[in-house]
């Protein structure tokens, strides 16, 4: 069948900037444990379809960053090198699955942490640092980017960013009341959101 596609890279310039998503990592891509982390990398639980759709999101074409707070760390109720090892062990299990993660900006730190994580950070949501990070590193539009959380804070330093707002039912499923919110785009899970993403993409070419 003959191909109308160019043999030759876009001029530079003209090719469009890539999109974002940038997945909460509690209550979203994984399971929330009742207080706390997981004790060990063994007990990480993902939300059931959530590998295969940002292994689908990746593959449309968006790229994937994880973001969140790290509350257990920075208050001293979860070591650093324990939290490295459950981040590893998502990295792995992700990377295994054929899922890129461009980027990973878990924040371990709070103006009120413990000795040693007691800092301000651009990462701690609701700060915007995660996006325009992958903005001025990636070439990121974050106009036509999403951020997809469970939580009100995620909405929150979305639209300080211009991002647009995809909330889920999983977690705190955007009933934690810290924020006033409203967002673009609701779904049941992970899956149903992504899955919504790319319709509407498809809709629009």
């Amino acid at each position: 069948m003959f191909s109308h596609r160019s043999p030759y890279a876009p001029i530079e310039g003209t090719a469009r900037a890539p999109r974002g998503l940038f997945v909460k990592r509690w209550g979203t891509l994984l399971v929330a444990p009742a207080a706390g982390l997981p004790g060990h990398p063994d007990e990480l639980e993902y939300v059931a379809g959530a590998i295969d759709a940002l292994y689908r999101a990746g593959r449309a074409g968006w790229k994937i960053y994880l973001i969140g707070n790290e509350e257990p760390v920075w208050k001293g109720e979860v070591s650093v090198d324990r939290w490295r090892s459950l981040q590893e062990r998502i990295h792995a299990d992700l990377h295994r699955a054929g899922v890129t993660v461009v980027r990973d900006y878990a924040c371990i730190d709070h103006p009120d942490g413990v000795a040693g994580r007691q800092s301000d950070s651009v990462y701690l949501l609701p700060n915007t640092g995660p996006f325009f990070q992958a903005s001025h590193f990636d070439g990121i539009e974050l106009a036509e980017s999403w951020v997809i959380g469970d939580a009100t804070v995620d909405m929150t330093a979305a639209w300080r960013a211009g991002l647009r707002t995809a909330g889920v039912s999983t977690g705190h499923g955007l009933a934690d009341g810290a924020y006033d919110v409203e967002t673009q785009l609701t779904g049941a899970s992970l899956t149903a959101v992504i899955d919504d993403l790319l319709s509407l993409v498809a809709a629009a070419r």
